[in-house]
């Protein structure tokens, strides 16, 4: 699985590890802060999270078009540090009174300024560094590992990611309790409209109680909610900041080991000069007409995705809001095992050492990885004995499931696919890509079912379902989910460096994250629906219609797009 790649395909996978773990963490808690800080309700709060992802996917386009007038690698290093300076700026708390307008205050255009420039950032970054890597897959001896590279590389994007919920959560209780405070998801909703006069008779009850739980006095409850707010958002705030330290890794690994990829560093006019001078192209040159064809076939695959990335990125949205608002927040049985950290850490050296056992070529090498192996299954069943009965969850750390399955089933699905190509029925990735839009709505439909005889987010009014279901419903989807994001995400990045003719790699890579960035957008509209008083599952149902109609669309030109990608 890891043999015969260039070493420039692990110093850049790296590279991206330390980002993407920055800009998770801040992705983790983005939409909590926004409520907590701001007051603002869900539709509020997706417009915000929809804008801001729209403009970080958006962003790769141009950074695209710069790097192929001017060089991949310096774009991707100014990336770097633009993002660098805009996690600084939104780590830095400001105040805001919550009973005045949000939008005319100095703390929310400060926090749009720095999203800004984590956009900027992110776009001369992010699709730059997988053009560097499609590169290194330009040469002969190469080019049948193209599909696994970037499967391994998307395996480095979750590794980051899968620590990012921990890091947030484990930032902000820290910040949150040096105030005298623990974190419950009850209180924000009621602390802001107790400052905007908005809130019941039972809610100034309720919140009554909770500020009794926290050990504060009941008879200022203006103070306590004040406080609280403050205190939340500042703690994220915090957790925001740990982006910072990420970015500083992360230029270290990319600078440090240059020399492993620098080959790879090349634009359409540098690959032409390599041409004329070695008289042997790199790459073959394409007809108009050839070029033509690619760019269209690539074009109806981004419109395909866009509905993908609009139903997969509810993670950070109406997913975060189903697991604060109708999850229930203790993890019981064997569940609790998943909320750990350091067990979803051992899980992932088992699994990678029961492939090791199975593809070592010596027995020194199967012994080895038998003792790590048994080594991290007794870690586990330890660790998980001295958890507690009753394991406290925060909604965020549902989101570290998602990155944990991708980095432990990456190696199946590198398996089955190799399986199926030496049985030569390996499905083409455009047929991958249709898969994965089927797996997809299979994926909510678990949400649909658990969710058919729960209230409408409208009827509970910003507050929290009586009825709460087991977070096994939440883990069950995203799991699915990632099988959807397996047959896709990493598939789609090889066949854009695949197909995309030499002048237009920068450009269509960031056509890729173009198609991500109008489904991240469109995350709102399913925001507006969220509250409109549409039954909770009829949301879901919504996914799975639109995951069902890209797939038939996509089979529908099958053959158009496997005639580009031979």
């Amino acid at each position: 699985m890891f043999k015969n790649h260039p070493k420039g395909l692990y110093a850049l996978a790296l590279a991206n590890t330390g980002e993407r773990f920055g800009y998770y963490t801040m992705l983790a808690i983005f939409v909590l802060f926004l409520q907590a800080k701001f007051g603002f309700d869900g539709n509020q709060a997706g417009a915000i999270y929809g804008g801001f992802l729209g403009a970080v996917y958006f962003m790769p386009l141009i950074g695209g078009i710069i790097a192929d007038k001017i060089g991949f690698g310096k774009v991707v290093t100014t990336g770097i540090v633009v993002m660098f300076f805009g996690y600084l700026l939104l780590a830095f708390p400001i105040s805001f009174v919550s009973n005045t307008d949000p939008y005319a205050s100095p703390a929310f255009w400060t926090m749009i300024g720095a999203l800004a420039l984590i956009a900027i950032g992110t776009g001369l970054f992010k699709g730059n560094l997988q053009v560097l890597v499609g590169n290194l897959y330009d040469a002969p001896e190469h080019q049948s590992k193209r599909d696994n590279a970037f499967s391994l590389f998307y395996m480095a994007i979750n590794l980051g990611a899968m620590y990012a919920p921990f890091a947030a959560t484990k930032v902000t209780n820290f910040f949150l309790g040096k105030e005298g405070f623990s974190y419950n998801a009850k209180i924000p909703a009621l602390a802001n409209q107790f400052l905007n006069g908005s809130i019941s008779s039972e809610g100034t009850e309720s919140l009554t109680q909770l500020a009794t739980a926290q050990g504060v006095s009941t008879t200022d409850l203006s103070a306590f909610s004040s406080h609280y707010i403050d205190a939340l958002s500042g703690a994220y705030n915090y957790g925001f900041g740990v982006a910072c330290i990420s970015l500083i890794i992360s230029i270290a690994i990319y600078i440090a080991f240059r020399g492993t990829y620098k080959h790879a560093d090349y634009n359409s006019k540098q690959l032409a000069a390599q041409n004329a001078a070695t008289g042997k192209a790199v790459e073959a040159e394409l007809s108009p007409k050839e070029t033509k064809e690619r760019i269209w076939a690539l074009i109806l695959v981004f419109f395909v995705v866009i509905f993908f990335w609009m139903s997969f990125h509810q993670n950070g949205l109406t997913m975060t809001f189903f697991a604060r608002d109708y999850t229930a927040s203790m993890a019981e049985g064997l569940t609790r095992i998943g909320f750990d950290i350091l067990n979803l850490t051992l899980l992932v050296v088992a699994v990678f050492s029961a492939f090791s056992i199975a593809q070592s070529e010596t027995a020194k090498g199967k012994t080895l990885s038998s003792v790590v192996l048994i080594a991290s299954v007794a870690g586990i069943i330890t660790n998980y004995l001295n958890t507690v009965a009753g394991l406290n969850i925060e909604p965020q750390l549902f989101q570290q499931f998602n990155p944990f399955f991708v980095i432990v089933l990456t190696p199946v699905f590198m398996g089955m696919f190799a399986w199926l190509a030496n049985q030569g029925k390996e499905p083409s990735t455009p047929r991958k890509i249709g898969f994965g839009m089927i797996i997809a709505a299979g994926a909510f439909s678990i949400l649909a079912f658990a969710s058919y005889a729960l209230q409408s987010p409208a009827a509970l009014g910003g507050g929290v379902s009586d009825t709460l279901v087991s977070p096994n419903w939440l883990i069950s989807t995203y799991l699915i989910l990632t099988f959807a994001e397996l047959f896709l995400s990493p598939m789609g990045m090889s066949f854009v460096t695949k197909v995309a003719p030499p002048k237009y790699k920068g450009m269509m890579m960031g056509g890729w994250f173009t198609a991500t960035a109008i489904g991240n957008y469109l995350t709102s509209y399913i925001a507006k629906i969220w509250g409109s008083g549409m039954e909770l599952w009829q949301v879901w149902g919504v996914l799975i219609v639109i995951c069902l109609l890209s797939a038939t669309f996509i089979f529908s030109i099958m053959k158009r797009l496997e005639k580009v990608a031979k």
